[in-house]
Parts: C-alpha cells; structure tokens; sequence
C-alpha cells in the first residue's frame, strides 16, 4: 500500500455545497488509509482562501483557480470534439502536478472525483488502481435539459449528453471501479457502458449526525428572521439550475395557493449565490432569499416544512438528508427523493406536482401531530441509514486496500 492521490474539480472545503461535502468526508476517510495529495481546483478567491485547511487530512495539496472561460471552452470543446465540461476543466499546470505527483510519490491508488477530472489521469504503471467517482450519470442530466430546450441552449445540451456520455464510458472502461452516488444511478450506468456489479459501484451519500441534529449547539433565527406564520424553507447553492427551477416553481405556483388559506405565510430560499432569476423571487409576496447564512441549521430548525420540489435532479439529494437529520418533515418531488432509502408516507412525503404540493402542506399545517410524527420518523432513519461512518464503510473494500495496513494505521492514530 502506497500513497493516493485525490483530484477533484472544486476544492473538498469546506463542505458546504452538495459535491464538496461528499468529497471532504471521502477525502477524511482516505486520510485514515494512508498520505492523501490532494489536487483540485477553485472557483474563485474565496475557494483560494480555504486551501490552507486541508492541510489537516492532507500530506500534501495544489489547489489552482480555475481561469478558463466558457466561450473559449466551448470553442475548444468543439474543435477538439470533446465534451464542453471537459474542455472547461483543461489547465496544464494540474497535468504538470499530476505528472510530477506520479513521478516522485509511492501512488498506489489514483482516486477522481467528478468525471471531467479523468482527463488528469495518465497513463498508469502496473499496480496503481484508479477509482473514478463519478457521482451522477452527468450525460442524463445534459440529456434532460437538451429535451426541455429549444434553440441555440437546446443544440448545445444535446451535443453535451452525446459528447459526454461517449467519454463517460471510455474513463470507466480505463477505471478499476466506477463509484455512483446511488444505486439507481449505477443501474442506469451499468446498462449504457455495459459493464458489471464489479466494475460499476454504489457509494451513498451520507450526512453529519452530530452537527445536523435538532439538538446540537447553533443559534436560532431571531423573531424577525422568523416571522409569524408558516415557515417553509428551500436550501441549496443557488445558482445551480435545478435549484433555480425548483424555487421558481414553487414561489410562483405553489406558495399563492397555500397564502390564500394562511396570508402570513412565507417561503425562504436559503443558499449562497443566488441567480438574477431567484433574486427576483425577492419581490413577491411571503418570499424571502436570503443569500448565504453563516448557518444553515437556524433555518431548518425554524422550518414547519422543508420542501425540495426538484423536477432536474439526480443521485441523492444532500439537502433532504439534513432536513430529515433536523427532524424536519420534508415534501419532495420524485425526482428529489429517488436513491433515498426512505418511504413515502412514512418518512417524508411525495409530491408530484405543484397541486399535490399544496394539498401536502395545507393537510400537514392542519394535522401538527401528523408533521411531528414524519419529522421524528425522518430523524430515526437517517441515524439508522445514512451516517458517513455507515456509507463509506465499504470503501477500503472497493478500492482492494488490505485490511491488515489499515488496522496497522487505526492503531497508530
């Protein structure tokens, strides 16, 4: 057993958007396996600025700001025939650290997170394996957008799904393992790129049971943060389109109808970066954004209904998980509670359109032992099924790393 060596297409800190935080806690539990180096890129300078913390799990780390703009990619992408996410991610200085990386450090395991980042992957000596984490099947998601669209931004997605879904089946034709944040996922994989159980895998998400709990140490949100009447609350980085759509729905076909039974209702969407769309959302009436919150446990504690009205979604949605841990009930799409093993009606509830929404929230606003009921049951199956120590059990198992030098690693830490 060598080193590994982690790449990524964001920074894994701190783990406060869905990607980084499945990333920081694989990220952790690698580091209890042996030297992680990690290499990543980051968004902007407030990403620049986390880099220093991974020196707590990490021997070594190179985190570059990500410069490529997208028409030059897209132009590059088209020119090179190659999937524009791909071309967005190209920078020769991580090739270069990469290269250097497999050339003065004991590799044994090369792990990728995020299928754009294979490209990093060289060719690789005898014995070193390569783990590809690729989360979501991300050509499905470009495929969805592609049917929805018309247009310039119709052509673009469509060719994305095409592009992509071809390079996502040569990186798991090169990779030993494929990793899936669902079941559901690795099942659709496995059919596209014809490959087996062994090669395609399930690694859940999980979330923090100590931090996300109703009864840990946070501060609440004042009266005024609060309001009167029902509360509802979306959560999620805000300029993701998914999230967009959803709030968007939800402020402008959902939230009117239930404010004509209860007019001090208000809906607050609660996640950083929001876009021109969601900020607008501002102006209408019982709607707040609030923009980045220093905590976001204040807002789910406060919440009579957490709702996640996702119709674009894929894998499993972290912020169900820690609404659920919140002990919070939760109205979902299908799309949003796919690859969740939970039941409708029991632990969370289903909704399959704006109009079963409505009737969802209003039937659970007048039934408060029925909410109590679904938020205790929500808090007992997350701590029975979704603890990170639980999901991430397995890893070691599937990236064939003997038990013998990890117990030797426990005993030394």
């Amino acid at each position: 057993m060598g080193e590994i060596l982690f790449i990524a297409h964001r920074i894994p800190y701190p783990p406060d958007r869905g990607d980084k935080i499945r990333s920081w806690n694989i990220v952790r539990k690698l580091a209890e396996i042996a030297p992680v180096h990690i290499a990543a890129f980051a968004d902007d300078a407030r990403d620049m600025g986390f880099a220093p913390a991974l020196s707590k799990v990490a021997a070594s780390h190179r985190i570059i700001l990500r410069d490529m703009s997208r028409p030059i990619a897209g132009l590059r992408g088209v020119w090179r025939g190659e999937p524009l996410s791909v071309a967005l991610f190209d920078h020769p200085a991580l090739h270069a650290h990469v290269a250097h990386l497999m050339t003065e450090r004991p590799i044994s395991h090369v792990f990728v997170y995020s299928g754009q980042m294979a490209q990093y992957v060289p060719e690789l000596p005898q014995g070193v394996r390569f783990i590809m984490d690729f989360g979501d099947v991300d050509s499905a998601k470009f495929a969805a957008y592609g049917r929805e669209q018309a247009g310039v931004m119709g052509w673009i997605n469509r060719r994305e799904a095409r592009t992509l879904a071809s390079y996502e089946r040569q990186v798991a034709a090169r990779a030993d393992v494929s990793l899936f944040v669902s079941e559901a996922e690795a099942t659709l994989f496995r059919t596209s790129a014809d490959l087996g159980c062994d090669r395609v895998v399930a690694l859940e998400n999980g979330v923090d049971l100590d931090y996300y709990n109703p009864r840990a140490d946070f501060t609440p949100l004042t009266p005024g943060e609060r309001g009167q009447g029902p509360l509802f609350v979306f959560t999620g980085q805000m300029d993701y389109r998914p999230n967009v759509e959803a709030v968007d729905s939800f402020a402008r076909r959902s939230l009117p109808h239930i404010r004509e039974r209860h007019p001090d209702a208000r809906f607050a969407i609660v996640g950083r970066n929001p876009a021109p769309t969601v900020r607008a959302l501002g102006g209408l009436p019982g709607v707040v954004v609030t923009g980045a919150v220093a905590d976001v446990r204040g807002w789910l504690a406060a919440a009579d209904i957490v709702v996640a009205p996702l119709r674009l979604a894929r894998g499993i949605q972290n912020k169900v998980l820690e609404a659920m841990a919140m002990a919070r009930p939760v109205i979902l799409s299908p799309q949003a509670a796919e690859g969740i093993d939970a039941a409708d009606d029991r632990h969370f509830l289903i909704a399959h359109s704006s109009t079963d929404e409505v009737k969802a929230i209003l039937a659970l606003l007048a039934d408060s032992d029925r909410a109590s009921s679904l938020a205790a049951a929500a808090r007992v199956r997350v701590e029975q099924r979704y603890s990170w120590r639980a999901t991430l059990e397995n890893l070691p198992d599937i990236m064939k790393i003997e038990v013998e030098y990890i117990d030797t690693i426990a005993k030394v830490l």
